[in-house]
């Protein structure tokens, strides 16, 4: 289990920082087309391989996992089957952000759980610490969001 666990924890993390670079992408109106793959590729197999973790009923993460893989459903065709066009990019755009806060919400969480100083400012992650952390993470991806929808236009720019 420890070597699973690495895994889904590498392939976590590699969905992240592939997602800064994806959002990047939107506030600067280029596709990112390698980025976006690596991105939307690793969201999809971190949510997937969360359920590979033995569990006796369905737990916060699932409902997330599941949450997250609706959203990828709709946000994976928008971009690749439907290219963008008309509607689809706004919905591309809010997908792929919604998708990267949930993996950015679950790591948060993970955060709050295993670091020890985390930890001990937020132990059962009801307190203030914790929610100013979880507050300011969805203000941001808003933020990324609505920014995204009204710059991502890559069909005026050349890439």
């Amino acid at each position: 289990m420890a070597a699973y666990t690495l895994v889904h924890v590498l392939i976590s993390l590699v969905g992240i920082a592939s997602g800064f670079v994806v959002v990047y992408g939107l506030l600067t109106s280029r596709r990112l087309n390698r980025w976006t793959a690596l991105f939307l590729a690793t969201t999809v197999a971190t949510s997937v391989t969360g359920f590979g973790f033995p569990f006796v009923h369905l737990l916060p993460s699932h409902i997330v996992g599941i949450i997250s893989l609706v959203v990828l459903a709709i946000t994976i065709p928008a971009r690749y089957t439907f290219r963008l066009a008309g509607a689809w990019r706004w919905i591309y755009v809010v997908g792929a952000v919604l998708a990267f806060y949930f993996n950015f919400f679950v790591l948060l969480v993970q955060l709050f759980k295993k670091v020890p100083a985390l930890e001990a400012i937020a132990p059962t992650q009801t307190e203030p610490p914790f929610a100013i952390a979880q507050v300011a993470a969805l203000v941001m991806f808003i933020v990324f969001g609505v920014a995204g929808t009204i710059k991502f236009h890559p069909e005026s720019r050349a890439l």
